[in-house]
This record gives C-alpha cells, structure tokens and sequence, in this order.
C-alpha cells in the first residue's frame, strides 16, 4: 500500500531505530513506547491484519517475537514482556498493517495491560461451543 506508514518504515523507507531485519521483516524500537524498549515486529508486506496474514508468516512471526525477546531481556534486566497484537479498532489497532508490541516489563511499572474479569455464563459458554466449527 503506498500510503502506509509502516509499509515505509518496514521497507526502508521511512528511517527507524532498526533491531532486527530480514527479508520479511523489520524490527524496530517504537516512538512512542509503552515503556522503554517496547519493539514492534512488521512484515515488509502489507496485511491489514492477522486475519489476512498468512499461517506460515504468522508462525515465524511468532518464533521471531521469541528470539527478540529472549535477548532483550538481557539487554534491558527486565521482569516479562508482553507480547501484544491487535486486530481492528475495536480492539485498539490504529494502524492497519499487521504488528506486534513487544513490551519489556518490570515489577510496578505500572504500564497496564489489563482487564476486569467476567464470567463464563453456562449460556454463553453452550452459544458458543455449538458455533464453534474448528475442532
């Protein structure tokens, strides 16, 4: 797409601090970081989001998550990480080229990945088996 913003960055376009970069993807440090170190994972293709991404990129996107973690861990002593993907506006996507947050996290520093849990009602808990196809 040529008005993507990530496209450009994915691709070179656009400079970014780089951590990692391969044939289909970039790995760059986030502008505007949830907290320090927070990385986002982007394919140089363009998919608006998991739905469209293939199984066996979304594998290696996954595995390459894994890998940048575990050494950034190290570079930064953290306590865990978050790994955060979002699909639609809905659920907080702003821009519409499939990414992942990786999240550095230490003890109380407050950057809040949450929510209130529910309940699973014996209602939505039949609704839902008896659509759900993939088995």
């Amino acid at each position: 797409m040529n008005d993507c913003i990530f496209c450009k960055i994915a691709k070179g376009e656009i400079p970014s601090a780089t951590l990692y970069e391969d044939e289909e993807f970039r790995v760059i440090l986030d502008q505007g970081p949830a907290t320090k170190g927070h990385a986002l994972i982007l394919p140089k293709a363009h998919y608006q989001n998991l739905y469209e991404l293939p199984d066996e990129l979304a594998g290696r996107a996954m595995i390459l998550a894994k890998k940048i973690i575990t050494e950034m861990k190290d570079v930064l002593d953290c306590d865990g990480y978050n790994v955060v993907q979002n699909n639609g506006s809905a659920a907080g996507q702003t821009v519409f080229h499939f990414h992942m947050h990786l999240i550095p996290r230490k003890e109380g520093d407050k950057a809040g990945i949450s929510w209130t849990p529910g309940t699973l009602t014996p209602e939505d808990k039949e609704e839902i088996l008896s659509k759900f196809s993939l088995k």
